[in-house]
């Protein structure tokens, strides 16, 4: 076929792109070699592909052309020059008809440049590298596979016409946009995040938790990288940098995706009765004799709500777990002294210092207004001159002078609330919330860094048990996983009854069975859910919606009992990959020693949790953890 030279010009042309017609079936795969193009037909850009049995001639291997009045000769310091990522907050499919996808022949594409969505590496177990396109109408054409590489190339060909924006949270996914500046804001605006009109991106600076918490499922929660200026880079090193590896058909860009881990069968596991009995683990000087075996069955069960007030100051550190009787009332005292010389110092700041200190001026004001909506359902909190406001109030105040450059941050009152209503007693309630916040500030920290790496994590975990269910997120933009933020940032307190919350938080203060019990919990409520997303017509909006509604409707049991048995089944693989490794906390980096403490701690565990997996089998008491 012959295009009109006055109608058709060629841009980019690379043969040797296999198309795949049976991808997910690797067993059954059907490649058709063919070149891939950019051209312009009328003055329109498009992305096509044509088997090479309908080509009557020999194309060369790799074309590229610069732009009318550049110059014939081929640029090879091109910089893509990618800008900030907002692929998660930018998926909302823009309100107008979309032209379909032009084929001539049976797998022929001629897709148009504006149409395109996403482009995407494949995850299929090919041990190949995989290219995927979506249109804007949601359609994913067949992977392509660069047998020769230029995948490079045809990104840097497709450049002139479109920005191709890289997300830090999935390296694999690209989303389009045209070459105008007003793309991004009106992908925003579409959101309709916010009731009052007002703007996002201020509201981002202002107030971005409770931007977060208002709309949660439709934002990312990378605002640094999000909020970058557009005249910053978003890569801080050019294509010329010398200590970048060189451009060529290498493909340095896109990994090798192999065959992925095999995993064992899930094994069952059973939960225990709650820790019922205090008294019996005390030593006539009070010391808890065995805080790992207290540890246990507070994993395995929970706590007797008669005892929590007790065993909570011991799980979250105000007591430490070996000290005495005496030892804990000399505590209680000088904890106490402390926080009441942390509380005088705000509380005797007059109204007119106040005016001078903005800073504190605005914590007071955020405290109060999250104060007033905190879990006024419980009748601890419940009422409008209830005195557990109060103490709410006052707790949350005197942290902030307890920590100066953290102060306070939306969603605290979640996690002081739970435990202000067990300990009912405002020092010891502050010094639990100190213990809590050890292990959460950085949740909280604006730099968002420790989030970006929990939900890394995430992705790490889901992609090593369920490599369909993310190809089906990936497919419709919701591989970044970004409808969890909430369930990490404060552990799931608004997604499960205040009861079992008590429960739930009292499990993961043990630790057990590794740091990063709580990711295991968000696997165990997606892979829950598989059968409800996957085959579904389900898309980005309707997915965060269905995640939004699962609030108050998860029961708790089943979520801990899933992540268990995720984490035995994790653990009796053989062959897990490294990072899987290190995100359950069973890798260790290699030292001089042949036989190091470390390994050995590791390949214990890893005993252990196959020996527990195998009594599980059998309906016997769950596996120990250490």
């Amino acid at each position: 076929m012959e295009p009109n030279v006055e109608d058709y010009k060629l841009i980019f042309e690379k043969e040797g792109v296999y198309l795949h017609t049976n991808a997910k079936k690797s067993n059954q795969d059907t490649s058709i070699p063919g070149f891939i193009r950019v051209v312009e037909r009328a003055g329109v850009p498009a992305l096509e592909w044509s088997p090479l049995e309908d080509e009557g001639r020999c194309a060369p291997a790799v074309l590229y052309s610069r732009k009318d009045g550049e110059g014939g000769e081929e640029d090879t310091n091109f910089d893509p020059g990618y800008e900030p990522d907002w692929a998660v907050i930018s998926t909302v499919k823009k309100d107008r008809e979309h032209v379909p996808v032009r084929e001539s022949g049976q797998w022929a594409f001629s897709l148009p440049l504006c149409e395109l969505y996403s482009l995407r590496r494949a995850r299929f177990s090919l041990g190949r590298n995989f290219l995927v396109l979506t249109s804007r109408g949601g359609h994913p054409l067949p992977p392509l596979h660069f047998h020769r590489g230029g995948t490079r190339e045809l990104l840097r060909a497709l450049h002139r016409y479109i920005i191709l924006d890289q997300s830090p949270v999935d390296g694999r996914l690209f989303l389009a946009y045209p070459h105008d500046s007003g793309a991004l804001s009106q992908s925003f605006d579409k959101l309709h995040l916010l009731d009052d009109g007002s703007d996002l991106v201020s509201r981002f600076i202002q107030d971005p938790y409770a931007t977060t918490f208002g709309g949660f499922s439709k934002v990312t929660n990378f605002f640094r990288a999000a909020l970058r200026p557009p005249d910053s880079p978003a890569h801080p090193r050019g294509p010329q940098d010398p200590s970048l590896p060189s451009q060529s058909d290498e493909e340095p860009g896109f990994e090798l995706i192999t065959c992925g881990v095999e995993l064992g069968p899930r094994p069952d596991v059973t939960r225990g009765p709650a820790l019922d009995r205090w008294e019996e683990f005390l030593d006539s000087e009070g010391r808890v004799r065995n805080p790992d075996r207290v540890k246990e069955l507070v994993f395995r069960g929970g706590v007797k709500p008669s005892l929590r007030k007790e065993v909570w100051k011991f799980l979250l550190g105000f007591y430490p777990w070996r000290s005495t009787a005496k030892e804990r009332e000399d505590i209680v005292r000088a904890k106490t002294d402390e926080y009441f010389r942390m509380k005088v110092q705000w509380k005797s700041v007059s109204e007119e210092q106040e005016m001078r200190n903005s800073l504190l001026r605005g914590y007071r004001s955020l405290i109060e207004r999250d104060v007033s909506r905190t879990d006024r359902q419980n009748t601890f909190f419940s009422g409008s001159d209830n005195p557990g406001l109060a103490l709410l109030h006052d707790v949350l105040m005197t942290y902030c002078m307890y920590n100066f450059d953290l102060g306070y941050v939306q969603g605290m009152s979640d996690l002081l609330a739970p435990i202000l209503f067990v300990t009912q007693n405002e020092v010891e309630s502050f010094w639990c919330l100190t213990g809590f916040m050890e292990l959460l500030h950085q949740n909280f920290e604006e730099s968002q860094e420790a989030m970006k790496k929990q939900l890394l994590q995430l992705s790490v975990l889901l992609k090593a048990l369920d490599p369909e269910l993310c190809d089906f997120l990936d497919s419709q933009d919701s591989g970044s996983l970004c409808f969890c933020f909430r369930w990490l940032l404060i552990w799931f307190k608004r997604e499960f009854s205040f009861e079992d919350i008590l429960t739930l938080w009292e499990v993961l203060w043990t630790r057990l069975p590794c740091d990063n019990f709580h990711l295991l919990i968000a696997c165990s409520i997606l892979q829950s859910q598989r059968g409800e997303l996957i085959g579904s017509d389900h898309d980005f909006n309707t997915i965060l919606k269905h995640i939004n509604e699962l609030t108050m409707k998860l029961d708790l049991l089943t979520v801990v009992c899933g992540a268990e048995a995720i984490y035995l089944q994790l653990v009796q693989c053989k062959e897990l990959p490294l990072k899987v490794l290190q995100v359950l906390g069973l890798y260790a980096p290699p030292s001089s020693e042949e036989d190091s403490p470390a390994d050995g701690e590791t390949q214990r565990l890893l005993g252990q949790s196959q020996a527990g997996a195998a009594a599980s089998s059998h309906s016997a008491p769950g596996p120990s953890y250490p």
